[in-house]
């Protein structure tokens, strides 16, 4: 077994916060449930809007959800009609008093997040393109669009082999020992007819120094 370190846990603190923004001396464990139902909620409901991270604020008996996404037009509908109607789904969903707010941002490169990345990876497995295809894609895109450095992995039983195993593709820099280097991660799962295929991506955008 490798004693890898997670690249976003390994950088919390020095420069990435965490995506829950609150503290609590009591119902910590109830908050941290809330939020987990949260998050499943709109990842379930909203699968096609490309949702890579939802960050939750709060303050007193205020709740604020920054959802961040490549279309976020699914999730909130034309001209922003289906705003409140959320609103009062998530208090429904959660069980909480008021209402949030909730802002719903757009992701401008959705080459250069590695959660939607690695979703763009799945969703070609799974409609049988050819995995070397996938990640090769996925890479130029992501280069093209300013990565400095990107690495993709996929594992499984790849091409329908009777034997697992992983492949990996690199261009480019990614210094995960760096700790100001601005390296995302992410992950995904293919259901494909040979069972699950894992994917992971890592991209490095450069350096943070601030």
């Amino acid at each position: 077994m490798g004693q890898k370190v997670h690249p976003l846990g390994f950088r919390l603190g020095i420069i990435r916060s965490c995506e829950s923004k609150w503290y609590s001396k009591r119902d910590y464990a109830a908050f941290l449930m809330e939020d987990v139902k949260i998050r499943k909620y709109f990842y379930k409901e909203f699968d096609g809007a490309s949702i890579a991270r939802v960050e939750i604020h709060r303050a007193a008996e205020n709740l604020k959800i920054n959802v961040y996404c490549a279309r976020p037009g699914i999730i909130i509908g034309k001209k922003g009609a289906g705003a409140k109607q959320l609103q009062a789904k998530i208090a429904k969903h959660c069980k909480i008093p008021t209402a949030p707010t909730i802002n719903v941002l757009e992701i401008k490169k959705p080459s250069l997040d590695a959660r939607l990345v690695a979703a763009q990876v799945k969703q070609q497995l799974e409609r049988r393109v050819s995995f070397r295809r996938a990640m090769k894609k996925v890479m130029t895109q992501a280069l093209k669009d300013g990565a400095q450095g990107i690495k993709v992995a996929v594992s499984g039983r790849l091409g329908g082999a009777d034997i697992a195993r992983t492949e990996q593709y690199r261009e480019g820099r990614v210094p995960l020992h760096t700790l100001r280097a601005d390296v995302d991660y992410g992950t995904a799962e293919a259901l494909t007819t040979y069972g699950i295929t894992g994917v992971k991506v890592w991209i490095y955008k450069g350096e943070i120094f601030s």
